[in-house]
């Protein structure tokens, strides 16, 4: 079943998708009240509101899936990393703390746009990126659950956008990414239930779908989701570890490899080819059983530049003091 929030004539709401459109769900229900209920009460709430009439699809403005709770981004592919880090690193490949664990940043979930929404590039970013990802939602609440514990109610597509000159000056702080990545990140079309991929579920517990992103109708990246390092059960787990996950949370999986995002193909050819990103640029992302998303640059808001830092006075005791009141 898909699960979807859209807007129409200046209402949002929730939906069922199908071949004939979108079906609305009762007036206050949300997708993520859904995740909450549980997969058994989505389902059924789902296939009421498939008897009614549908809405096509391009009557309507299809929005993030639901509003998480948090939004937590994994970096799951090894060959990913290969490319980025001779990209945006210091060259020396994948480090060895990378297979110990897995390792994620939390996202903005503020800044979530819909699959056709225009993203604009971010102030002081001449490095704008795409990154392909497949993310999860959490079905249930789990404190330091076990990977078979784990309970997944869907998946969508996640666009990670990436501004690489900002995360580069981020990252040699040994901290990050922060406005290198917070600036808008893509979700949708909408929300697969779990069920319905079982299909594509190898022998080793691996989604094997397709993934595939174009710019400007030219394929620049296809992998498989099962090029995963670990399986979204053992990231929620992670994520989990030592504290908690809520329903409704979302994990993306990380950027796929060959040709996941520009960034990968920069580090290995040594030069910036794709180019970067403009205004005007479209940018297609396909994911077996899942859908298409498809998102247009636009230019962004001109800011006044950062102020630096100050020297440092190193004072350790004022030269003042306040007066004393009565």
């Amino acid at each position: 079943m898909r699960f979807a929030t859209y807007e129409r004539a200046g209402h949002v709401c929730a939906g069922v998708v199908s071949d004939a459109g979108i079906h609305a769900l009762p007036s206050g229900v949300t997708v993520l009240g859904l995740v909450r209920e549980g997969l058994s009460a989505a389902t059924e709430a789902g296939e009421t509101a498939l008897t009614g009439p549908a809405v096509p699809l391009g009557e309507v403005r299809l929005l993030p899936p639901l509003e998480p709770p948090a939004v937590r981004d994994f970096v799951a592919f090894e060959e990913h990393v290969e490319g980025v880090v001779a990209s945006i690193g210091d060259g020396a490949g994948v480090v060895p703390e990378w297979y110990e664990a897995p390792t994620f940043y939390f996202a903005n979930p503020y800044a979530l746009v819909g699959a056709h929404d225009d993203v604009a590039i971010p102030p002081g970013s001449r490095l704008l990126d795409f990154e392909l990802e497949v993310a999860c939602v959490v079905g249930r609440d789990a404190a330091s659950p076990a990977p078979e514990e784990v309970e997944i109610f869907g998946y969508t597509i996640f666009n990670d956008w990436s501004a690489r000159d900002l995360q580069r000056r981020e990252m040699k702080v040994n901290l990050g990414p922060a406005k290198g990545k917070d600036f808008a990140t893509t979700l949708g079309p909408w929300l697969v239930t779990a069920d319905e991929l079982e299909p594509y579920r190898d022998a080793d517990g691996f989604l094997a779908l397709d993934l595939r992103v174009s710019v400007n109708g030219v394929e620049v990246g296809q992998d498989l989701l099962s090029n995963m390092g670990w399986p979204f059960e053992e990231l929620v787990a992670y994520a989990g570890r030592g504290t908690q996950v809520r329903a409704g949370d979302v994990l993306g999986s990380g950027t796929c490899g060959n040709g996941g995002c520009l960034a990968e193909l920069w580090g290995r050819r040594g030069a910036t080819d794709p180019p970067p990103l403009r205004p005007g640029d479209v940018v297609e992302m396909t994911v077996e059983g899942i859908g298409t998303i498809r998102n247009t640059i636009v230019p962004g808001e001109r800011l006044p530049p950062v102020r630096p830092a100050r020297p440092r006075p190193r004072a350790r005791h004022r030269t003042t003091f306040p007066p004393l009141t009565v």
